[in-house]
């Protein structure tokens, strides 16, 4: 039985620049976005807290 109802992983993204780790099922509460925040949901103004750059300078991580 397939079940297309099963929620996706949440997955984790790295700054290229700085190593910084945003993780879905974590989110960052300190910068107003809630845990389990997809990735793509999280503003385009949205910058590293690290570094400063934006969501283009980062990258999905790959288990």
């Amino acid at each position: 039985m397939n079940d297309s109802t099963e929620p996706t992983a949440f997955r984790t993204w790295m700054c290229v620049v700085c190593g910084f780790i945003y993780d879905e099922a974590e989110g960052i509460p300190d910068e107003g976005i809630a845990p389990g925040t997809r990735w793509e949901d999280v503003p385009d103004t949205w910058t590293c807290p690290d570094c400063g750059v934006t969501k283009d300078d980062f990258e999905m991580m790959t288990l």
